[in-house]
């Protein structure tokens, strides 16, 4: 999916030919010459780069309404002023400034990374037999169908106590007072019964079990 870059600059040239280049990289481009209207037009935007040098208000003020009014896009400062006052200042705010003239290719780049930094990282998630595990989500899902399997509590914390001792035979005692936190009660089948109910729902043949082993006579076992 093409991202969308908010470009403000008044010169013509040069606007002509940052968009050309912009858009030959697959981006989709607003270009705006002044800052009017910059708010509205960064809704639909991934990414905005903006001239100092605008009529009417200046880069500063319209970069910074913009950071104010969408704290989570990614904003890059173009000036052809190499001060390093004028840099600090941008970068109060900003989070990137290019001098002119520069490379299609670094400004290209220096848009990447920008974006790169500002996409959420995505949860983790561990494959087991035909199952997606997100834990910090508590979330499994069918891998192969994309269905998300809905887990009690208590079933959620059996399958990770299981999955954070891979290939480790648990005694029952073991996996009912790491869950309920209170002495397992011999002949207890309160475990036994969230087991039955569990495999229900992660099992492909919940007779034939392949993520939860019984191991008869001590436990259980979830191979890796």
């Amino acid at each position: 999916m093409s991202k969308t870059v908010l470009y403000i600059e008044d010169e013509r040239e040069i606007g002509e030919w940052v968009v050309r280049n912009l858009e030959e990289r697959g981006y989709e481009v607003v270009w705006l010459k002044s800052g009017d209207g910059a708010s509205e037009a960064a809704e639909r935007c991934d990414a905005a780069v903006l001239d100092i040098m605008l009529p009417g208000l200046d880069g500063f003020t319209v970069g910074q309404r913009l950071k104010r009014d969408h704290p989570a896009m990614p904003l890059m400062m173009l000036s052809a002023r190499t001060a390093i006052d004028d840099k600090l200042e941008a970068l109060k705010f900003a989070d990137d400034y290019l001098t002119k003239p520069f490379h299609p290719d670094e400004l290209a780049a220096r848009i990447e990374v920008m974006l790169r930094r500002s996409t959420p990282a995505q949860p983790e998630a561990r494959r087991i037999g035909h199952l997606l595990v997100c834990e910090s989500e508590n979330r499994v899902t069918d891998a192969e169908s994309g269905e998300e399997i809905s887990l009690t509590g208590k079933q959620f914390h059996i399958f990770m106590y299981f999955l954070r001792h891979l290939g480790q035979i648990l005694t029952k005692e073991q996996i009912y007072e790491a869950v309920w936190g209170e002495p397992y009660l011999d002949g207890d089948k309160t475990l036994m019964v969230h087991i039955r109910y569990l495999r229900e729902k992660i099992e492909r043949d919940p007779g034939s079990p392949t993520i939860i082993e019984t191991i008869r006579g001590i436990g259980y076992r979830v191979r890796g």
